[in-house]
C-alpha cells in the first residue's frame, strides 16, 4: 500500500471512530448540517444572493445579545456540528455555506440568531476587497468567528 492509501485509511477510520462516539443528538445535527451546507454551497454557487437573503430573515436587523440558556446550549450545538461537518463535506463549505446553514437550522428552531456579511480590503491586492460571514446567535459567535472583527459590516440578517 502506497501512503496515500494509508492516509486515507486512517482518515476514514478516525471518522468512524469520531462518529461512534457521539450521542444520536450530535448525530442528528450532524446529518442535518452536512445536508443543509451541500444546499447552502448549491445555492449561493448559482442562485442570485437575493434569493437566498429572503429565507435568511429580515434585513439590517440584528437579535439582541440576550438569550436564554436552552436556546443558548442548542446554538453552540448547532454551531459545533456546522463547522465540524464543513471540515468532512466533499466540497469545499466556506464561510458563506456555514453561516447559512447555521441560520436555516436556527431559525427552524425558533432560535433567533443574526447573519453577518463584511468586506475588507485584500491584503494582497488593496484594489480589491475580501469577504466573510459569520453568524451570531446571543453574545456568540457560531460560525466564521476567526478574523470577524477585521471586517466592516455590510449587510446583516435576522
Amino acid at each position: 500500500m502506497n501512503a496515500r492509501r494509508i492516509s486515507w485509511f486512517k482518515y476514514l477510520q478516525d471518522l468512524s471512530t469520531k462518529w461512534h462516539r457521539r450521542n444520536r443528538a450530535e448525530k442528528m445535527l450532524l446529518t442535518e448540517a452536512c445536508f443543509l451546507l451541500g444546499i447552502a454551497r448549491f445555492a449561493v454557487s448559482t442562485l442570485p444572493f437575493s434569493w437566498i437573503a429572503k429565507s435568511l430573515g429580515k434585513h439590517m436587523t440584528e437579535t439582541s445579545l440576550d438569550l436564554n440558556p436552552a436556546d443558548a446550549q442548542r446554538a453552540r450545538m448547532i454551531g459545533r456540528a456546522v463547522l465540524s461537518a464543513a471540515n468532512y463535506t466533499p466540497w469545499e463549505s466556506v464561510c458563506l455555506p456555514q453561516a447559512v446553514a447555521a441560520k436555516w437550522m436556527l431559525s427552524w428552531r425558533h432560535i433567533p440568531g443574526t447573519l453577518y456579511l463584511g468586506v475588507i480590503k485584500d491584503r494582497t491586492n488593496p484594489e480589491r476587497l475580501a469577504a466573510h460571514a459569520w453568524l451570531r446567535c446571543g453574545d456568540k459567535i457560531l460560525t466564521g468567528a476567526q478574523g470577524y472583527h477585521q471586517y466592516t459590516v455590510v449587510s446583516t440578517f435576522s
